[in-house]
């Protein structure tokens, strides 16, 4: 039995929708049902959510392309089940994810780019790497992704990515190895249902150009393409996003970025350092600040996907080679 999907968006993203992906809300109870009867074929994965407000975030970055869908939404699965680690205790109270996400992994800007995208933003030398890991933070971002992506006028406009390199220590950079590295491009890029309009590296020393020649290969045309280096030349980030819509860090109108910000947001409206919270993503105060009406009351459903541990736990992969030699 197919079960209602609320459409929970606004006119123009609608619109969007159906001249950019393809979406016919006639045919889209047809278009779910496809993807979801291709999940026999795969077996050998546990696909642990199915309704229809979830494969739907799969066709709308798909472009509504059945095959590719459920590629995509096969391979989410698999990552999880490859990465089991990553993925036990999958919640902001988790200290590790808490801790990242209090310094400020990811940074979300409250209001979108001039196309309707959500801001993400990333001070790379604000790692503290006597404090948190790469997982962590990978698993903070993933978290906050799941968390968005319940949106539907996210799953539509998408996310835009800024990662400022300034004062980025060589030493800081060595430990991104090309193995994490790895894991994230498939985490990020491979791996989840989030459409990103752009990357946008600013303020980045040529190590870190020496580390994107290096990951390059395994990125895909479009994500390339859509990879900007801006160096130090804000007006060239500027043309791509509204300075009305950045903090002053970027050059832009809005006031300095608050580091604990989204933390609050996923931590409750009691929030504070010293207090622990057994609140988990699905919590009322987190669909409302994202954007969720009364109409989608029901739309926030926990998406993840913790799989039982029984496999062996993945072997550190913060040991394995730099990336950058420091000698």
């Amino acid at each position: 039995m197919i079960n209602h999907v609320p459409p929970g968006l606004s006119s123009d993203t609608t619109e969007k929708a159906r001249m950019e992906l393809n979406e016919n809300p006639d045919t889209l109870h047809q278009d779910i049902k496809q993807v979801r009867d291709m999940i026999v074929t795969r077996p050998d994965i546990g696909f642990l959510r199915t309704d229809d407000e979830f494969i739907l975030r799969f066709l709308r970055a798909r472009k509504f392309d059945h095959v590719e869908t459920f590629r995509l939404l096969a391979q989410y699965f698999q990552f999880r089940q490859q990465n089991l680690d990553m993925f036990q205790s999958f919640k902001v109270d988790d200290p590790s994810i808490k801790r990242a996400l209090m310094d400020g992994f990811p940074g979300v800007l409250e209001a979108p780019d001039q196309h309707g995208r959500k801001i993400l933003i990333l001070f790379a030398s604000n790692w503290d790497q006597s404090r948190n890991s790469f997982i962590d933070i990978l698993r903070a971002i993933l978290l906050s992704l799941e968390v968005l992506i319940e949106n539907p006028e996210l799953q539509i406009n998408g996310f835009t990515l800024i990662i400022d390199w300034s004062n980025f220590s060589f030493k800081q950079a060595s430990k991104l190895t090309p193995n994490i590295l790895k894991l994230a491009i498939e985490g990020l890029q491979d791996s989840f249902p989030a459409r990103f309009g752009g990357i946008h590296f600013v303020n980045q020393p040529w190590y870190i150009h020496a580390m994107y020649t290096i990951i390059k290969p395994f990125l895909k045309d479009k994500t390339r393409k859509r990879i900007f280096l801006h160096g130090n030349n804000l007006n060239s980030l500027h043309q791509l996003i509204q300075p009305e819509c950045l903090p002053s860090e970027f050059g832009g109108m809005l006031p300095p970025y608050d580091m604990g910000m989204w933390a609050r947001t996923l931590l409750g409206p009691d929030y504070n350092d010293e207090t622990e919270y057994t609140l988990t993503y699905d919590a009322l105060h987190v669909r409302e600040s994202c954007g969720g009406g009364g109409g989608e009351k029901d739309m926030m459903k926990r998406s993840q996907s913790t799989v039982e541990a029984a496999a062996l736990r993945q072997m550190d992969r913060e040991t394995s080679t730099p990336l950058l030699a420091l000698d």
